[in-house]
């Protein structure tokens, strides 16, 4: 049953991904490795929506490990069904950092299956396109599976998460899979534990980078910033990422809204007010801005459709079909042209 809902999930995800934003590229596709353990370190620039994009558009199944906080509630067979593990923190309490030692193991053990699995090497999620200092728990944890089960390939796979803009939806996406770091050739039996470890960082660092349209914060960075917008990520990503540092000036400006842009938008804001007006107040709870765009994204996959099918059947039970199919159209027509005016 919790393989039906992981596959069932993980489809409608990915074809939700096409709806979500305007334009889905995904670059070195052909680089995830399919003969070992892989470990995916994407960049964290979107809260819980990152690991649903790389688990939704990947070719298998996905385990990730998850803040401990989240589990042993009422969503616990979600979780599991999820394929979810829990990580304990300082914060959960000293006693409870031993049970990660159960989680690691249940990691050395998928990766020796050669199955996949999620970790974040950045210290947290954020909201800017330059690279984050990485944390050593991704590569302690290849390095660690490795040395366990050391005739088994284990790899380190880098991931970028390229967001055509950090709050809008109906933004391009470039996600770009790098060439992995296979673990059991990257390891020098002459260092210690600390400094393959380190090296593997070294590595993943220097891989992830290449993922991204702006690897690293320039002095110039908030001016490269305003040239990510819907014009230039209509361009692929190496073309993009070249523009950005070598001619940046090439690149399109992000148009200014004017008064009648946003008087329009309002307009096409109408027949969804109601669910509109739902998700704003569900984003106000939040003080954590990054959770914006991963907010607008699970409302749009399971409450707007939800609110159009109720509000449809009452108008069908209430002025009947005809009504109902143009109330229906009009509102998912006029969802997508007030997000394109939005992100002009």
């Amino acid at each position: 049953m919790k393989r039906l809902f992981y596959f069932l999930v993980k489809q409608l995800l990915r074809y939700y991904n096409h709806v979500y934003f305007r334009k889905v590229e995904i670059y070195g596709y052909e680089n995830i490795p399919q003969d070992g353990g892989v470990l995916f370190s994407p960049n964290h620039q979107g809260a819980f929506l990152d690991p649903l994009i790389v688990a939704s558009m990947t070719p298998d199944q996905m385990t990730s490990l998850t803040r401990s906080d989240v589990f042993g509630g009422p969503f616990q067979w979600f979780l599991d069904a999820s394929k979810m593990l829990p990580v304990y923190r300082i914060r959960n309490g000293y006693s409870n950092l031993k049970k990660n030692d159960l989680t690691f193991e249940k990691c050395f053990q998928l990766l020796s299956e050669g199955k996949f699995m999620l970790m974040f090497s950045e210290g947290g999620h954020h909201d800017e396109y330059f690279l984050q200092n990485l944390s050593k728990g991704s590569s302690r944890l290849v390095y660690q599976a490795f040395m366990k089960f050391p005739n088994k390939k284990i790899y380190l796979q880098p991931v970028g998460i390229n967001y055509g803009h950090h709050r809008q939806p109906r933004c391009t996406l470039h996600l770009v899979f790098e060439k992995p770091i296979e673990v059991g050739t990257s390891l020098d039996p002459s260092l210690s534990e600390a400094e393959n470890i380190n090296n593997l960082k070294i590595q993943l660092e220097k891989q992830m980078k290449k993922c991204l349209w702006l690897p690293e914060k320039s002095e110039n960075y908030a001016l490269l910033k305003q040239k990510i917008n819907q014009h230039s990520t209509q361009l692929p990503f190496e073309d993009l990422k070249t523009l950005l540092k070598n001619n940046p000036s090439r690149l399109p400006d992000q148009d200014e809204k004017t008064a009648f842009t946003r008087f329009i938008a309002f307009l096409l804001s109408i027949p969804n007010l109601i669910p509109l007006w739902i998700t704003r107040k569900v984003i106000s709870k939040f003080e954590d801005l990054v959770f914006i765009s991963s907010l607008k994204y699970a409302m749009g996959v399971f409450f707007f459709p939800l609110w159009w099918f109720v509000s449809s059947m009452t108008i069908a039970y209430i002025f009947g079909n005809t009504v109902m199919m143009w109330y229906l159209l009009i509102c998912i027509f006029s969802a997508f042209l007030r997000q394109r005016i939005l992100l002009l």
